[in-house]
């Protein structure tokens, strides 16, 4: 297996192509990770949710890490790292352009309501929280079979397709 570093805009690149991530933040000396749904516009990553534990620990320690991965078969997989900061976007005359830019670039993806605007179990009328992370490092590797790998693969999976 080849393992590259890629490039700040291939990082760029695979950002702007999924929705899904895994999110860490950290209060006193204890980790939490979760899975996310966001949008990016290329500067600024966006999400909405409601009222939690990540809110509540961002909103304590607004510095976070973002996962992104793909996986076609144990040669070729990337993963893509990002470090920011998180800023809340409440819903005040401040902060009208950036929760209307954030609509917008969330309104891009299919279903973005949904996890900010679905009652759970403990939650009757859930509030959606608009917030952003403000890019401060981006780094990624991709992973590519060496040719005595690509030899073992059948043709689909050399190719990506699976």
């Amino acid at each position: 297996m080849l393992i590259q570093e890629m490039t700040g805009d291939e990082c760029r690149i695979a950002l702007g192509q999924t929705d899904f991530a895994r999110l860490a933040c950290v209060r006193g000396d204890q980790p939490y990770i979760v899975p996310i749904y966001f949008s990016y516009d290329g500067k600024h990553l966006y999400g909405v949710t409601t009222l939690g534990q990540k809110i509540e620990w961002m909103r304590t320690n607004p510095l976070v890490c973002l996962e992104i991965d793909e996986r076609t078969n144990h040669y070729q997989w990337m993963s893509v790292v990002v470090f920011g900061r998180y800023e809340e976007l409440p819903d005040t005359a401040e902060y009208g352009h950036a929760r209307a830019h954030a609509l917008e670039v969330l309104q891009k993806r299919e279903t973005w309501w949904q996890t900010a605007c679905v009652a759970g179990e403990k939650r009757e009328e859930p509030i959606p929280l608009f917030y952003r992370i403000h890019i401060e490092k981006v780094t990624g590797h991709r992973a590519t079979p060496d040719a005595i790998e690509a030899a073992t693969l059948d043709p689909e999976e050399a190719r990506g397709y699976r």
